[in-house]
């Protein structure tokens, strides 16, 4: 919960100045719900886009306060954050919410980016994976295998999110290439098609290294996003591997 309209539009025309990053490695914007429409003119006619940082289950009806894929699709968003690991800890949003939301999402043609990770005491109890499986089983049971294939999974270790932790990079081949083997292991197309990105703590000074791993396919950036010059170095970082 940052930024003002000036940050905005200094970070994006920032991003708009890089010139050909672009064509090398896509980026994509979250901002909050409040400046979707002005980041949106701000992006109109560019190769970035624009997504929301979370999504209504429902598709309309009486949730003051909510908002819904198709609102979020007529503001000109392409892209969706679902199951965030800060909306799971601190909303209580379970698995079978974060299905919901995936599918609603799905439903209107934009793009689920899928956030899934484990706690510390997980990784330390050896249950990466098995939580991991959890979450991603969740979305197919409703939404199925092929629903993976517009979509973008981010995954969060959650004891490596602004805590300055990052996993190693090997850390983070392992759980990629986990998640790549469990879609996989329904459709190996759309496994080898899936983006998979990593999001703990990613910034200019370790983006290299983790883009350099053959399962990591870009970064999911937090604290570093609000900073031109890191999210620069991490695009461009991207646009090399």
């Amino acid at each position: 919960m940052y930024g003002s309209r000036a940050e905005n539009k200094a970070l994006i025309e920032a991003l708009l100045a890089a010139g050909t990053i672009d064509d090398r490695a896509s980026c994509l914007v979250f901002p909050p719900y409040v400046y979707l429409p002005e980041v949106a003119r701000l992006l109109a006619g560019s190769s970035i886009a624009l997504g929301a940082q979370d999504v209504s289950a429902e598709a309309q009806g009486v949730f003051t306060g909510e908002v819904s894929s198709a609102m979020l699709l007529d503001v000109g968003c392409s892209h969706v954050l679902i199951g965030h690991s800060e909306r799971r800890a601190l909303n209580g949003e379970n698995d079978a919410v974060v299905a919901r939301k995936f599918a609603s999402t799905a439903s209107q043609g934009l793009t689920p980016v899928l956030c899934i990770g484990e706690h510390l005491a997980q990784r330390d109890a050896g249950r990466t994976h098995v939580v991991l499986g959890r979450q991603l089983d969740a979305i197919m049971a409703i939404s199925g295998i092929a629903a993976f294939g517009r979509a973008i999974v981010a995954y969060e270790p959650v004891w490596a999110i602004g805590t300055g932790r990052t996993a190693t990079p090997q850390q983070a081949q392992d759980a990629h290439a986990f998640i790549r083997g469990r879609v996989a292991a329904h459709d190996a197309s759309i496994a080898a098609g899936l983006r998979i990105l990593y999001g703990g703590s990613v910034k200019a000074g370790n983006a290299a290294e983790l883009f350099g791993m053959p399962d990591v396919d870009g970064g999911l950036v937090g604290g570093a996003s609000l900073k031109a010059d890191e999210v620069l170095a991490i695009w461009s970082a991207a646009a090399e591997v």
